[in-house]
């Protein structure tokens, strides 16, 4: 019964609470606890004079193994061991936190509040975005929605159905690092190259299933379904990440507006590739359709996931 309950209801409850109240922000999370070790573990790096790439690899190690050991003890205390669980589960899924914050850019951006959508928007992206007019902001809303439906929800979710919190955990301490050190610039190339590496294997699949979850949903939902199947793959190699740009890539061509082109990180400007139809925009429709569209996509694939790699936990 126990399995069952770990395998089945405690990714379904997950999820249901992440759709209903998004990151519980004001409750202990890992994710803080993960920060403050890595922030730790680079200054203790940097100043006993480590070599920063091998540095970076002891790192994924460490706190990998780290996290998922820490999660599968918490999880096996008796009574309270579930409770745990479903608590490590609901924190490591960020959809419903994904979907509410995208909605807040764009009612602000509606209202003609720009200062306001910049502002919230920056909270979302690596990017530069005090200089963004109406349409860069939405552009980069829907690059930012679309690449985070993968990295904060289909492939934690993923994990968690195969592997349990322990994979969870250990896929969101890679994850971490590569956003807080996965950077070309000059302190992190080295210090973050593993990470970087080790995000872009364990995204693989999922980014993948993601485009096809979002490709399968807006079929039903009657968008240009046709010219996304037969295009978003050559638009997906296009981009430097491995991953990023198939969930992207489809979005960007169901929705019949483009991504990519000019954007501003830490001062320099990067021309990154481009994605759908050229020169099409964003308008506050296709926002607003887009936002629900990978809500919808993320829910379909995850209970997908529940039913079917669920089983894989009671097989082993």
């Amino acid at each position: 019964m126990e399995s069952i309950v770990f395998a089945f209801v405690v990714p379904a409850v997950a999820m249901i609470l992440d759709s209903l109240f998004g990151d519980p922000q004001s409750l202990p999370h890992p994710v803080r606890f993960i920060g403050q070790g890595l922030d730790l573990f680079e200054g203790s790096a940097r100043k006993v004079g480590l070599n920063m790439r091998a540095a970076g690899w002891v790192a994924v190690i460490l706190f990998g193994i780290g996290a998922w050991s820490i999660a599968e003890v918490l999880v096996a205390i008796p009574y309270v061991g579930i409770l745990i669980a479903l608590y490590l589960a609901y924190a490591g899924l960020a959809l419903g936190c994904l979907v509410k914050d995208a909605r807040r850019v764009a009612f602000l951006l509606d209202t003609e509040d720009l200062a306001g959508a910049r502002e919230a928007l920056s909270m979302l992206v690596s990017r530069d975005t005090s200089k963004l007019d109406p349409a860069g902001i939405r552009r980069t809303l829907a690059e930012t929605v679309s690449e985070n439906l993968n990295d904060g929800f289909v492939a934690p979710m993923f994990y968690l159905t195969i592997f349990g919190p322990g994979g969870l955990w250990a896929y969101k301490a890679v994850s971490t690092m590569d956003s807080m050190w996965g950077y070309r610039t000059e302190r992190y190339k080295d210090l973050g190259r593993a990470a970087a590496k080790t995000d872009d294997l364990l995204a693989f699949i999922p980014a993948r299933l993601t485009a096809w979850a979002l490709l399968l949903t807006g079929w039903k939902r009657g968008l240009n379904y046709g010219e996304a199947k037969v295009r978003f793959e050559e638009d997906a190699r296009k981009m430097e990440s491995p991953n990023a740009g198939w969930p992207m890539a489809v979005a960007a061509w169901l929705m019949n507006g483009q991504m990519g082109g000019r954007a501003v990180y830490f001062g320099e400007k990067k021309e990154k590739p481009i994605l759908g139809p050229k020169g099409r925009g964003w308008d506050r429709d296709m926002i607003r359709t887009l936002i629900f569209l990978c809500k919808s996509a993320g829910h379909r694939i995850g209970w997908v996931f529940i039913i079917g790699l669920g089983w894989l936990q009671l097989a082993f």
